[in-house]
């Protein structure tokens, strides 16, 4: 039977009830609920069904931030607990938008999203120039870089960084993902990326597909 804290914590997430998760994440640890399942279960089969819902056209933006929102305020509880305990994220992924361009919402709720599928995710922020976003993946080294635009005038940077990490050897070792209003599929294949996400859902899926190759 299914752990009714697990329960309440998915429809919490769901709903966006923010200012009631914390509490119910607390009172399973208390209850002596596994980690995995609160997280697994509960957190991220939360968002999944969230970006279901999302991509099905039933919520829209705001909806969804409420929920990445309340997800974030359940994984605040459990992530100092796991801490040192055998945390295995699935992969790493270095966020940030482009020079120029200082939109950060869609960056910020694909990165909540993406810690809530088990990600470890470094944001390196807004208005990053080519030779930063280089400089971290050499330093990080990343399986997925994803790179973020919301102006047509700021959308040749993904261009120009992918250039930079090929000239610098760093091309084939990392994933290279774009997104953004003015961004397209096709857009993404002619600078050479290795995908493209219309929203944070679809976003999220394809990284999951991405390092699942590696």
């Amino acid at each position: 039977m299914t752990n009714s804290f697990i329960v309440q914590i998915k429809h919490a997430v769901v709903d966006g009830k923010h200012k009631e998760i914390q509490r119910l994440v607390q009172s399973a640890i208390e209850e002596k609920t596994s980690l995995e399942d609160i997280l697994n279960s509960g957190l991220i089969a939360a968002m999944d069904v969230v970006g279901q819902k999302f991509s099905d056209g039933q919520i829209f933006v705001p909806e969804m931030l409420a929920s990445a929102f309340t997800m974030k305020k359940g994984l605040d509880i459990v992530k100092p607990i796991i801490k040192g305990a055998d945390n295995k994220s699935i992969g790493t992924i270095v966020m940030g938008t482009v020079k120029g361009d200082l939109h950060d919402i869609g960056k910020n709720l694909f990165c909540m999203m993406l810690e809530g599928a088990g990600f470890k995710v470094i944001d390196l922020g807004i208005d990053l120039t080519v030779e930063k976003v280089v400089q971290q993946v050499r330093k990080i080294k990343p399986d997925i870089l994803g790179l973020s635009a919301l102006l047509t005038t700021t959308m040749p940077e993904m261009k120009r960084v992918i250039e930079e990490l090929k000239i610098n050897g760093l091309r084939d070792s990392v994933k290279v993902i774009v997104g953004g209003a003015p961004v397209s599929a096709n857009f993404a294949k002619k600078i050479g990326a290795d995908g493209y996400g219309e929203d944070a859902a679809e976003a999220v899926q394809l990284s999951k597909k991405l390092v699942s190759k590696n």
